[in-house]
């Protein structure tokens, strides 16, 4: 056994379990490479004033979860928490925003870093699928990548799962709602650092989890009492559009989500299978953050799907992905043939066909079942007699048939049979 294991609260991913995540990875890219979301790839780590500006100083993201280093030049940096801030940065700098056709649509995979008490569904090291559409304020977009995110989750085969919708209004009517919750909170028995986030922004206590603060926020105001007349309008142009897409969701009149960044649509997937870590994904609208980080305005709407939890909540509902095997064909090669076979494989692959060989110098019966468990569809076997005569075995793994196929129309006949 190795000396050295993953870091606590880490996983590593490795075969055949690793094979769901990739597809789950596609099933949410699918529905957004369709709806015209182009790639982007940020760096693991960033500035860490991108995060404490953008993310916001009294969040837990910030204030307790942030992995933060100090590079030998000096520099301060944090590996990225989230993928928005990231996104619209590169974005900024790379000034997509300037060539034209607004919003920019751009989807991402990638890993995040979060220093948190490690459990099941809460990860130090977690993956993540995020869309952001920059640079509009519409209820469209809104609605556009909601619903692209419950077709994605239903693509898996994902029924479990529900809706959470709320709007925080914007930089109109939140900072009325803020005064009054802030003189509400100021009544209440909270500890320190509770005040303190009260202070900074006071949505964030909201969001607190623990059973005594939750308590006390009985009668607490809400802020859909508070939207103006445009955010009210505005939320329910989503609700609509949502609506009419046969979508069905929850209005949350307490979903705040756990970044300050939001404004107006906000929403959270939930899956009632997994316990207390239920969120597996959300997002909502953020039309100050590319100001907060030093840009022009660009109202933004974006979200971020968990690819841990997503595994998670399709295994809470029994759901076993049809998932391909990675070899259509195994090659078994007897005597002198391994040089033709590898040569046959090589070939094969060329083609577009999963092919692979066994290794090591084994007899029949040992590369045989190599190649059961490589789950291919196809063996093909052949021996210097074989050979002699030009022609390999072509062995159907499910069926168990068996026939002689001439070496030259291996290749055109595996392909026919797959198609």
């Amino acid at each position: 056994m190795s000396t050295f294991q993953a870091p606590k609260g880490t996983y590593d991913l490795l075969p055949p379990r690793s094979a769901t995540y990739l597809a789950v990875r596609e099933a949410i890219a699918a529905p957004l490479k369709n709806s015209g979301y182009g790639y982007v790839e940020t760096p693991g780590f960033e500035d860490v004033k991108l995060f404490s500006r953008g993310v916001g100083e009294s969040t837990d993201i910030v204030s307790k979860e942030m992995y933060t280093l100090t590079t030998k030049g000096g520099d301060e940096l944090a590996l990225r928490p989230e993928g928005t801030a990231s996104v619209l940065r590169a974005a900024l700098q790379g000034n997509l925003h300037k060539l034209g056709g607004l919003p920019v649509k751009l989807w991402y995979s990638g890993s995040y870093y979060r220093y948190e008490r490690a459990q099941k569904g809460r990860y130090r090291h977690f993956s993540q699928v995020g869309a952001e559409a920059i640079g509009a304020e519409d209820p469209a977009l809104d609605a556009e990548l909601i619903i692209l995110a419950d077709q994605a989750y239903r693509s898996l085969g994902l029924r479990d799962f529900r809706i959470l919708l709320n709007s925080l209004g914007d930089k109109e009517c939140r900072p009325v709602y803020r005064e009054a919750l802030q003189a509400f909170l100021g009544g209440l028995d909270l500890d320190e650092e509770t005040v303190r986030r009260a202070e900074i922004n006071p949505l964030r206590v909201l969001d607190d989890k623990r059973p005594d603060v939750q308590k006390q926020l009985v009668g607490a105001p809400v802020l859909r009492d508070f939207l103006c007349d445009a955010c009210k309008a505005y939320h329910e142009e989503v609700r609509a559009l949502v609506t009419a897409a046969g979508v069905v969701f929850e209005d949350d009149e307490k979903l705040v989500r756990g970044l300050d960044y939001y404004t107006r649509t906000t929403f959270e997937f939930v899956h009632d299978g997994l316990g207390s870590q239920s969120a597996v994904g959300g997002g909502g609208r953020y039309d100050g953050l590319s100001e907060m980080i030093g840009g022009p305005a660009l109202p933004s709407v974006g979200w971020a799907l968990g690819v841990d939890r997503t595994v998670l909540a399709l295994e809470a509902e029994g759901i076993e992905l049809d998932i391909p095997a990675a070899t259509s064909v195994f090659a078994v090669a007897l005597g002198g043939a391994k040089p033709v076979l590898f040569g046959l494989v090589t070939e094969l692959r060329r083609a577009g066909v999963a092919a692979d060989i066994s290794y090591g110098g084994k007899g029949l019966k040992g590369a045989m079942k190599d190649a059961n468990r490589s789950g291919a569809r196809f063996a093909v076997v052949a021996g210097d007699r074989d050979l002699e005569e030009g022609v390999v075995q072509l062995k159907d793994m499910e069926s168990g048939e068996q026939a002689p196929v001439a070496l030259a129309d291996v290749v055109a006949t595996v392909r026919a049979r797959l198609a």
